[in-house]
């Protein structure tokens, strides 16, 4: 559990909102070289608070010539950001050397080639000190395709002066919101047709002692009676008086808005919501507090779903020793740090957690902690969990959205099977009906 704490450390900064921001279109680049140096493209989206600008104008420097970063931005949706990259790849894009890839992308950009194994001494760079899911989310099939970047996964978020102790699972939360008023007692989360959903329940299967797919990724896991659970919680959520009215169209920044509005005394999400309620709603943030995740099964801890953001190297690049070179560098520690201190990414290096330049940071104009989570953060890091990693991973995601929205409608018994079919079908490459 944590709770709002003051610091004297440097004042930094601090895109609040770097995960909802609006981002740029991709920019038109020309490829080549320039004299004696090469030029190297990082496609990756537009970071607002201009940590991977910095990142990429500091290795090109370390480069001491050999090469020149430039920055080629992609769109603001994730989905579109992966449709262009699939383009350009299945086309063999010689323009392509780095790319800042979704950690739900390994698997596919891999099986398909269009990314190169990271292998020696280069791939021991790249995962050094890092945490082991970080890595994790890297790796397909026993081999790394990417360097761990920046990380992230969701807490819980409570207010204190509603709540007397953060609770540990799902019916726990939903019980105490329940005993509260009317228009106190929603509880945030993400019940939209999208991949938070995704996100959600996979966190929740896993938490209940199941994953979607089994080891190898062929086929689905999905052990009955664990994912019962996992549908019995998002049913008795989604039919609950602390559900949000809006749960079905519910993403990550509805949450934030409907937390700052004071209608609500727990939400799951990210941690752009602390810089954000400090802005924007200084006496409530006065109440927020923090703890890990819930869990599902009683005196079990949860698993929570990482995210983040990898470095990949194009399959077609013409310049693959600069580029495993340059995006080694752009995941080092010092550019970990500035994408977490300037722009809220977290780290995927397990030190970094404790470096006082991240502890001691505090959002601008303020005296208040940026990272006061940070212990919290660093323990469900550490075992954290993947969404299912596998070449067929859109199509995945595609069942389970489908079959589990709108969640007040979940058939618990009949879902569990629903779910099995469907997945398969995806993994066959069958699509949807």
């Amino acid at each position: 559990m944590g709770r709002a704490q003051r610091g004297g450390g440097p004042k930094r900064p601090w895109a609040a909102l770097a995960l909802v921001t609006v981002l740029l279109p991709v920019v038109a680049c020309g490829g080549g070289d320039d004299g004696g140096t090469t030029t190297l493209k990082w496609y990756v989206f537009d970071e607002p608070s201009g940590a991977f600008a910095a990142a990429a104008e500091r290795c090109s420097e370390a480069s001491e010539g050999r090469y020149r970063i430039e920055m080629a931005l992609l769109p603001a949706n994730a989905d579109e950001q992966r449709e262009q990259l699939v383009r350009r790849l299945a086309a063999e894009d010689t323009d392509i050397d780095i790319i800042g890839m979704d950690v739900i992308w390994t698997a596919e950009f891999a099986q398909a080639g269009w990314i190169l194994p990271w292998e020696g001494d280069v791939a021991d760079a790249a995962t050094e000190g890092r945490l082991e899911p970080t890595v994790q989310s890297a790796t397909y099939d026993d081999t790394l395709y990417a360097a761990p970047f920046t990380s992230n996964t969701q807490l819980l978020w409570y207010r204190e002066d509603r709540v007397e102790e953060a609770p540990e699972t799902w019916d726990e939360m939903i019980d105490q919101a329940e005993a509260l008023p009317p228009g106190q007692n929603d509880i945030q989360v993400q019940g939209e047709r999208y991949e938070g959903l995704v996100v959600w329940f996979t966190s929740l299967l896993e938490s209940a002692g199941t994953s979607v797919l089994n080891e190898d990724g062929t086929e689905p896991e999905l052990e009955p009676e664990a994912t019962r659970a996992a549908l019995e919680v998002m049913k008795r959520l989604a039919t609950s008086s602390a559900a949000d009215p809006t749960l079905a169209t519910s993403r990550e920044d509805q949450g934030r808005l409907s937390w700052e509005s004071g209608s609500s005394a727990f939400m799951v999400n990210y941690t752009f919501v602390w810089p954000s309620a400090n802005a924007n709603a200084p006496d409530l943030a006065e109440e927020m507090a923090w703890a890990r995740y819930p869990g599902v099964v009683e005196g079990e801890p949860s698993k929570v779903t990482i995210g983040g953001i990898n470095l990949g190297i194009g399959a077609y690049s013409e310049h693959p020793e600069e580029s495993f070179e340059a995006a080694a560098c752009l995941a080092g520690d010092e550019n970990q740090l500035q994408a977490a201190t300037d722009g809220g990414l977290l780290p995927s290096t397990e030190a970094l957690y404790e470096d006082p330049r991240l502890t001691e940071a505090t959002i601008p104009g303020t005296d208040i902690l940026a990272f006061p989570y940070a212990d919290v953060i660093k323990e469900t890091l550490q075992d954290a969990v993947q969404r299912p990693q596998t070449p067929y991973y859109n199509d995945v995601a595609l069942a389970i959205s489908r079959t589990l929205h709108p969640t007040r409608e979940i058939d618990v018994e009949g879902d569990v099977e629903e779910l099995r079919s469907a997945i398969e079908r995806a993994l066959a490459g069958e699509g949807l009906l």
